[in-house]
């Protein structure tokens, strides 16, 4: 043996023999089709073509309804006998309403509130369209004015204002120099009248206008009794004497006080006063001497009517 491979003996059993090529017109083996590659038709419509109920595509003449067109004649589905499947068509799309912001409500509720109210007060009001938007508003009534009075004043009377009078009882002088209504007073004998002499007993008949009867009042007595020992009584109501008088009220006091000589005098003393409809405020002011008191307390109720007489 040389030892050598015979290249005319078997060859390498590794490399593959040449042979015959295969048949390249034999058909590959076909797969079965698949059923997601058919054609699916659409479904019935309820409405059908041309009217009628049922119709589904691809019915020609002569064709009768076919399974799925028409009304169920016997069907045991949930919606009940003679009721056709659901379609399988998606209904149109619900049209949205505008959306309102909930804080309109409220706003729109006021207004609403607003507007019947003003219908109402037009239709009480009248609705006079004829009346002059620009008529100025008519002027404010004049203050009213006494009624005239029959009152006839002696000659020896003391005009006081505004028709009112005094007629001072023998006796009483007229204090000169008080410029403030009409005062007449009385002072002790021997006393000179002056403005620095203590009177022992005065009647002082002043005026005011545009004010309560009561706040005058007030003002008066808080004068009278500054730096005395007072005691007040309560501010009472009058009964008026006369129609033309409105508001007639009165109070009483009594003070003491210390004369420079240590000497300590006893006061009584009380004041009234009446308001006319005119708004005239007249005021009667009585003060004495608690010892002088009887005299001088009749003379005062003398001169009293001869004031209200004239108001």
């Amino acid at each position: 043996m040389s030892g050598k491979r015979d290249k005319g003996s078997a060859g390498n059993p590794w490399v593959a023999k040449p042979g015959p090529e295969p048949d390249t017109d034999e058909q590959e083996e076909q797969l079965p089709p698949s059923p997601w590659d058919l054609e699916v038709p659409p479904p019935p419509s309820p409405w059908g073509d041309g009217g009628t109920p049922g119709a589904g595509p691809g019915a020609g003449p002569g064709a009768g309804p076919g399974p799925g067109s028409g009304p169920a004649t016997q069907t045991s589905s949930a919606w009940g006998d003679k009721v056709g499947p659901p379609s399988l068509r998606r209904p149109p799309p619900e049209k949205k309403r505008p959306s309102f912001p909930p804080l309109l409500i409220p706003i729109g509720a006021g207004l609403l509130v607003v507007a019947l109210v003003a219908v109402v007060l037009v239709a009480l009001s009248g609705g006079d369209k004829k009346a002059d938007p620009g008529r100025s508003p008519s002027p404010p009534p004049a203050t009213p004015t006494a009624p005239q009075s029959s009152y006839q004043p002696p000659p020896n009377a003391l005009p006081v204002g505004f028709g009112v009078s005094l007629v001072p009882v023998q006796g009483w002088a007229v204090v000169t120099w008080e410029k403030s209504g009409k005062q007449v007073a009385i002072f002790p004998p021997g006393t000179k009248p002056a403005p620095d002499a203590a009177a022992r007993t005065f009647f002082w008949v002043r005026q005011k206008q545009n004010v309560t009867a009561n706040a005058y009042l007030l003002g008066i007595v808080e004068g009278e009794v500054d730096k005395e020992i007072a005691q007040l009584g309560n501010v009472r109501n009058l009964p008026c004497p006369k129609d033309v008088l409105v508001e007639c009220v009165a109070i009483d006091y009594s003070s003491s006080y210390k004369a420079a000589d240590g000497t300590e005098s006893k006061i009584k003393g009380w004041v009234e006063v009446y308001r006319r409809k005119d708004n005239v405020v007249t005021a009667l002011d009585f003060r004495t001497m608690a010892d002088f008191a009887p005299k001088a307390e009749a003379d005062a109720a003398t001169m009293k009517k001869s004031v209200i007489d004239s108001l």
